[in-house]
């Protein structure tokens, strides 16, 4: 990343004054600016600064600011912190650092309950909106490392000097005091009633009480300290003629002793929620455990993973919308895409009880790039959608001239079946209208092997994905052969797979069959037409897998937990970048026929040509010597190398054909690999479909009588283990088996050995 600019703002000298917004500004003290990157180091970063400032770097706090939150001082802790922070403000021109000093020495608090009228008031002190790191007591006390009960401060007749550190063993720091004046006292204004009930909250735990209701709806809000003959009251209503609500009276006098707060009480999702909302805003992958770990090192409160996972989704429906919300206004959503993207397809099914069932969308650019730049060559797969509501998205894909990605549709389905898929396809012939023979790059199970005929009839060549393949051929042999046997079965089958001559074919056949007849007949039994170079009939540009699109499934994987509007809009977003990228990117290429990638390979062809000698011809018939003799069918473009056949651009045998009958190679280069075609595929924008977030997050759409309304898909229990994810290994990894040294059995070694010696 670009060298950053960050300004580190010394605490001596200077303060945190609080705003009337709530908003912190540092007054006075020393700034020193240092150059930094992601390459920078932390230690040699406070180095720098303990030198500059004149203190140990060792008894230094750093702490720096959100952007665009001047309310949350975040601690940098660790080197973790440190590039956090960088990464962070990668697109800012400078960070605010603060660098607070602590003391050598720090004196120990006595542990014995304080008086609550001993509590310094908002008319007292101006206490900063500051998190994990700062407590703030009277005008200019900060305390590091703090950690005491809540509720227990030094009583008013100990007097603590400025810049006294109060300290325990544990050097936890409780930010919670950052809110000892969320409530300042009758006259106080909020937006609403569900503020003043976060502010209450906030402040309830910041001065370690619990409280009941006396009254809470919405018009008025009363509540009374827990604590049997405590007097503390605050009462709340709407501001007269404003929708404003405003504290009318209250009593801030305690005279209980410290509550036990219980955890569950202190710690609501919700409150964690508001508390998490905008860490996880600037770091959507923040973890449950990283947040368990936070709210306990910040707040003194120990969260169970289940508690901070559910904070989290209630905290990123605060950001994002609701996902209730975003299955009602998809009828709206589609509409929108359809005006904004005529030509567009954009269409859901429901099932009886109106509940969300399938989404399929293919963009006007999609489909007028497919149709006229791309080969009739389609690529099916799947992505595992991993959000509240699970479900699965189909995707068809295409290379474009430079064998790029080109997504041309997807749908949102609850699983990968038959019906789906026949779904799916019926859905995108209709809107690929294409008459082309289409060839289909795709798994054989799940329902695709049934469903592409049933679909597309006699239009079409299906490609059985090669990996799918070997990895199912694996499986199947994995009980009856060692490792080093089934790497050498996996080996001559992908060699069977590539092999252009029926002979290469046949040859890794039968090494296969020396090994064992059950793997050749696995293998016979596979339907070779499907898979097979030597025999198979469509035109699939030897792409032997579906695992095509991989940039299409990082967008998935980015987006998949957004509510469902939101995650096709930020897919369209995706789209709409890259293909203005292309675009741009190919208006600064060197004129040619042939796309950078295709002109390179015809180059080598050319080069390679250049030893070969051509025989007289015998009609259409050309014979090529060199070191092996091809023949070469100039008429039907093809030559019994096959490497033309399977590539679209013509093999060196070819090359010196047609140089022999003096003409240029580039008349025999498919169209699809032109400079041309490249554009065509991108001629098309897709434009944005606007207010998306807005509309799903604040307005409450009223229901349209003729429209459907869509509720969300039943909720699925989410499987054990680790979500899968679309990963490219070796094609020959799998996993060792156990093989017993003593009967030669596999699964189990010889100390585990039932056999008889």
């Amino acid at each position: 990343m670009a060298t950053k600019k960050v300004i580190a703002i010394c605490q001596s000298g200077g303060e945190f004054v609080t705003n009337k917004d709530g908003s912190l500004a540092y007054s006075g003290g020393d700034a020193y600016a240092i150059d930094i990157d992601q390459d920078t180091c932390m230690s040699d970063f406070k180095s720098e600064l303990a030198e500059n400032f004149g203190f140990s770097w060792e008894n230094m706090t750093l702490k720096y600011f959100l952007p665009g939150n001047k309310k949350t001082l975040i601690t940098i802790s660790k080197d973790k912190d440190f590039q956090r922070m960088v990464s962070f403000s990668a697109d800012a021109p400078n960070v605010e650092i603060f660098v607070l000093p602590e003391e050598a020495e720090a004196r120990n608090v006595s542990n014995m309950p304080a008086s609550r009228s001993s509590r310094t008031t908002a008319s007292e002190a101006v206490v900063p909106v500051v998190s994990a790191g700062d407590i703030v007591v009277g005008d200019d006390m900060i305390a590091n490392d703090f950690q005491i009960e809540m509720g227990i401060m030094p009583e008013e007749s100990s007097p603590l000097p400025c810049n006294f550190v109060l300290t325990d063993e544990k050097q936890h720091i409780k930010a919670a005091q950052q809110w000892e004046n969320a409530i300042t006292g009758v006259d106080q204004r909020f937006n609403s009633f569900t503020e003043f009930r976060d502010a209450l909250h906030k402040y309830s735990i910041a001065h370690g009480f619990t409280y009941k209701y006396k009254k809470n709806d919405s018009h008025r809000v009363s509540v009374k300290c827990k604590a049997q003959g405590c007097p503390w009251r605050i009462t709340a209503s709407r501001l007269s003629t404003t929708q404003l609500i405003c504290i009318k009276k209250m009593n801030a006098r305690h005279t209980c002793e410290r509550a036990v707060v219980k955890a569950g009480y202190r710690a609501s999702r919700g409150w964690v929620g508001s508390i998490i909302k905008e860490k996880l805003k600037a770091f959507p992958d923040y973890k449950p455990k990283d947040i368990a770990e936070d709210i306990k090192r910040e707040y003194g409160i120990q969260l169970n993973y289940s508690q901070a996972w559910r904070a989290k989704e209630i905290a990123r429906e605060q950001l994002q919308g609701s996902y209730k919300k975003a299955y009602s206004q998809l009828p709206s959503f589609c509409e929108k895409i359809r005006e904004t993207n005529p030509g567009s397809i954009a269409i859901f099914m429901t099932k009886e009880d109106s509940s969300f069932h399938r989404l399929f969308i293919s963009f006007y650019a999609s489909i007028s790039g497919f149709r006229q730049g791309c080969r009739p060559l389609l690529f099916l797969d799947t992505a595992d959608l991993n959000s509240k509501y699970q479900g699965v998205m189909l995707v068809a894909t295409a290379p474009d001239a430079e064998d790029g990605i080109f997504p041309v549709a997807f749908a949102v389905v609850d699983a990968e079946t038959e019906d789906n898929w026949v779904w799916f396809l019926e859905h995108l012939k209709l809107a690929l209208a294409d008459p082309r023979t289409i060839t289909f790059v795709a798994d054989f199970q799940n329902g695709l092997k049934t469903a592409l005929p049933l679909v597309f009839e006699k239009q079409h060549h299906h490609a059985y994905c090669l990996r799918h393949l070997a990895e199912k051929l694996n499986m199947d042999l994995q009980a009856q052969f060692s490792h080093e046997a089934r790497r050498f079965i996996l080996n001559d089958f992908y060699a069977a797979a590539y092999a252009t001559q029926p002979d290469a074919y046949y040859r890794s056949l039968e090494n296969i069959k020396s090994i064992s007849p059950d793997a050749y007949t696995w293998v016979i039994e596979s339907e070779p037409l499907h898979w097979a170079n030597a025999l198979f009939e469509g035109e699939r540009y030897n792409h032997m897998n579906s695992i095509f699109g991989l940039d299409f499934y990082s967008w998935v994987s980015e987006a998949h937990e957004l509510p469902i509007t939101q995650m096709i809009d930020e897919l369209r977003a995706k789209l709409m970048q890259s293909i203005y990228t292309h675009q741009v990117q190919s208006r600064e290429w060197i004129v040619s026929t042939l796309t950078p990638t295709n002109e390179e390979k015809l180059q080598k062809e050319i080069e390679l040509a250049r030893s070969l000698q051509v025989s007289a011809p015998h009609n259409s018939l050309f014979e090529v010597h060199g070191e092996t003799i091809n023949l070469v069918d100039i008429n039907q473009c093809d030559c019994d190398c096959k490497v033309w056949r399977l590539t679209g651009l013509p093999c060196s045998h070819a090359v010196a054909v047609v140089e022999c009958i003096g003409k240029s190679p580039y008349e025999y280069c498919s169209r699809y690999f032109t400079s041309e075609s490249y554009r065509l595929t991108y001629a098309e924008s897709i434009n944005p479909v606007p207010n998306t977030t807005m509309t799903m997050m604040i307005l409450e759409e009223p229901p349209v009588e003729g429209v459907v309304s869509v509720t969300p898909p039943p909720t699925r229990l989410t499987p054990p283990g680790r979500p899968k994810s679309k990963q490219v290994e070796p094609l020959d990894m799998f996993k060792r088996q156990l093989q017993c040294s003593n009967c030669k059995g596999l699964g189990h070694n010889k100390k585990t050995c039932k056999a008889v010696s």
